[in-house]
């Protein structure tokens, strides 16, 4: 399938798409102007990591981690209850804490009804974060500045101790050279021990201090003027898209569960049968038209009197029927013989329909006397045919109807007919009855030479056409072909004929 066959899918159920889209706007707008408006408090904080002079591959894990364990911080039950308790809140609202990439900032974003109740929440949840910073990061246990601490303080009691033995040794023996020496060097050691633990201690004391104070607000939550949601313009938006989406989607939806034939590529396709003719909207139905003022319809008809001229096999005796009534086929009969006439043939329309006869109609002729006369042995047929106004075409209209129209068809005394008919004229149209309708047309099938399909575009279902294929099949009909009515011409078709009508003037 190509574009241009989706295109007319789309356009021959534009509106579904239109209607689609309209009902899904009207329930997105109602929607959006029912709901109640959602305010936004924004919190911004900044986590400072504390590095070296230079920064490393180690240093920004670390900050990287660092955020990340404060977004989930935020977040936890302990966190939460205290804010609870502070804010004297049964429960919370909404609350989302996100880093923003590439910095050091955390954004605390609350919603709520409220705008006041909001900002509150989000500069409450601040503060909390602040206020334990160091709890959250150290946890239960010991910190190492803590740790650090009590061995300080455990070295200096060992210089002390030291000291004191190497002071009392030096007062009582003050000749044990080799004593005090190796109490020196214990002293000596104890120091140096104690001067790398405190100075650990005071880097650790220093980074704590630093970590105490690491969170900090950049931009505190300010009670917001206008809501956050509903985003009027963007539900607008998006319910619009939603709308086709949904629409596109019932289309072929419906495209594919509906068997009717749209186009001539698929009559013929269903059909297995190439189309000998194509016929437009007429504007005047049942009604004769003008083959030289109506241009495309003329030509049309003209094409349709070819191509059954120029069948391999000659026709004689021609039926012309339909699946279903309404298809335009009795308007077809009467225009198709009107055209044959003008080629210069004799050419007799037969209007076999005895239930809803059409024909006296279109010709304006008397139905008094008709074919339902001759087929009863009132009249010969000489004496129910009647002469139209067009030269070369007379017509044989049903005449008055009988109580069993298809016994009637289906008698020896229609097959004589039939017969001498087209031993009097060029060409004999048969018009029908739609054949799934009643069984008529049926028994006049196997009597003629062929017979033609009106197929009525866009209004035909693949079923029906298989159905009334079947059943000519049955009677070993001879199918000619298909007529499309109501088929959509090629704008090339207006052009020639117009061309060809100014040069004929």
């Amino acid at each position: 399938m190509d574009l241009q066959h989706y295109l007319a899918i789309l356009w021959r159920r534009k509106w579904i798409i239109l209607i689609t889209v309209f009902i899904t706007e009207i329930v997105v707008i109602i929607g959006t102007l029912k709901a109640q408006p959602i305010y936004s408090a924004l919190t911004t904080l900044r986590i400072a990591s504390a590095s070296s002079g230079s920064v490393s591959y180690y240093d920004y894990m670390y900050a990287d981690r660092l955020m990340n364990t404060y977004v989930k911080l935020a977040t936890t039950i302990p966190v939460l209850d205290e804010l609870k308790q502070r804010l004297k809140l049964s429960n919370l609202p909404p609350i989302e804490v996100k880093p923003i990439p590439d910095t050091e900032l955390i954004q605390i974003t609350v919603e709520h009804t409220n705008p006041l109740l909001a900002a509150n929440v989000a500069n409450t949840l601040a503060d909390v974060l602040i206020n334990q910073s160091l709890e959250l990061y150290t946890g239960s246990g010991k910190s190492s500045q803590e740790i650090l601490s009590e061995q300080v303080s455990q070295m200096e009691e060992e210089v002390n101790q030291a000291r004191t033995e190497y002071m009392d040794l030096v007062a009582k023996d003050p000749g044990d050279t080799e004593s005090i020496q190796a109490a020196k060097q214990k002293l000596d050691l104890e120091q140096e021990l104690y001067a790398a633990i405190l100075e650990q201690y005071e880097q650790s004391r220093l980074k704590e201090a630093v970590r105490a104070k690491s969170v900090s607000v950049v931009e505190p939550a300010i009670p917001p003027d206008k809501p956050s949601k509903p985003r009027k313009e963007l539900n607008i938006a998006l319910g619009f898209l939603a709308g086709m989406v949904g629409g596109l989607g019932l289309t072929f939806l419906f495209e594919n569960l509906d068997s009717t034939l749209f186009t001539a590529d698929q009559i013929e396709a269903v059909t297995k049968l190439t189309s000998i003719g194509k016929i437009p909207q007429l504007e005047n139905h049942n009604s004769i038209i003008n083959l030289n003022g109506d241009f495309a319809s003329g030509e049309s008809f003209r094409r349709l009197r070819t191509n059954i001229l120029l069948l391999e096999n000659p026709v004689r005796t021609l039926l012309i029927t339909s699946a279903e009534p309404g298809e335009g086929k009795s308007t077809i009969v009467a225009n198709l013989a009107y055209s044959m006439a003008q080629s210069g043939r004799k050419v007799v329309v037969v209007d076999c329909d005895l239930r809803v006869p059409t024909q006296h109609t279109i010709f304006n002729i008397d139905n008094k006397v008709g074919l339902s006369s001759i087929l009863e042995q009132k009249v010969t047929f000489t004496e129910a045919v009647q002469a139209s106004e067009f030269q070369g075409l007379q017509i044989l209209p049903s005449g008055p109807l009988p109580a069993k129209p298809a016994e009637l068809l289906g008698s020896d005394q229609m097959i004589k007919l039939i017969k001498q008919l087209s031993h009097t004229f060029d060409l004999v149209i048969i018009d029908a009855p739609a054949m799934l309708a009643v069984a008529d047309a049926i028994v006049i099938a196997s009597m003629v030479d062929a017979v033609a399909l009106v197929i009525c575009r866009a209004m035909t279902s693949s079923g029906a056409v298989r159905a009334l294929q079947a059943q000519l099949s049955k009677v070993k009909a001879r199918l000619i072909g298909v007529i499309i009515n109501r088929a959509e011409l090629n704008k090339s078709h207006y052009y020639y004929d117009r061309k060809e009508a100014s040069l004929n003037k």
